[in-house]
Parts: C-alpha cells; sequence; structure tokens
C-alpha cells in the first residue's frame, strides 16, 4: 500500500497517488469531486482542497442533495441517503466516492 496523504490546513500534500482497481487515482477523484462541488457554489475549484468544510462552502443539506446526485452520475455509484449526513469536508466526499467505487469493482470482478 501506497502512502497516504498528509493534510496540512487548506494545504493538502500528497506524497504518493495510487491507482484504485476503477482506474480512477485520489487525485483525479478529488479534482472530479472539487470540480462537480465547484459548479454547483459557482465558485473557482483552485479555492477548494479536500479540507474544505461545507460550512465553509455554505454547503446546506439541499445543496448536499444535488451535488450527490452529480457526483452519483459522474462515478456511476449510488450515495447511500444516511450518508449524507455524515459528510462535512470535501475530502469526506472523496474518501465515500472511492469506497463506493472500490466496492462496486470488487463486487463486478467477483461475478
Amino acid at each position: 500500500m501506497g502512502a497516504l496523504p498528509l493534510h496540512y490546513p487548506r494545504r493538502p500534500v500528497i506524497l504518493s497517488i495510487e491507482t484504485q482497481k476503477g482506474g480512477a487515482s485520489m487525485d483525479e477523484t478529488a479534482q472530479r469531486c472539487i470540480a462537480i462541488i465547484a459548479k454547483a457554489k459557482n465558485i473557482p475549484t483552485d479555492t477548494i482542497t479536500p479540507d474544505t468544510t461545507f460550512e465553509e462552502l455554505n454547503i446546506d443539506s439541499l445543496d448536499k442533495i444535488n451535488i450527490s446526485f452529480e457526483v452519483e452520475e459522474a462515478f456511476d455509484i449510488a450515495i447511500p441517503d444516511e450518508a449524507l449526513g455524515s459528510l462535512k469536508t470535501v475530502g469526506d466526499v472523496v474518501r465515500g466516492v472511492d469506497q463506493l467505487v472500490a466496492a462496486k469493482a470488487s463486487k463486478s470482478t467477483a461475478s
């Protein structure tokens, strides 16, 4: 297993990037999630990092729902409704997407 990302306040430092079974790297997943969130809130992508909180972005529960629909479509995954309440940062979204993509990949290889 490669090195895990180290995060300092507002400045993530990724020591290595591993490719997942689904083919997308953590960095690519983060970039795609950030782009979706930036578009939803009409803000520049370079103002968002994995450590950025939803509170800082003024993301409310309706925004979370809309963003989750976009993320589900972009990654061809299903985000459980109960998971939305636990999402507090952009990094939470990225980690959740990584887990769901990996679970989907392992199900498809097990079939």
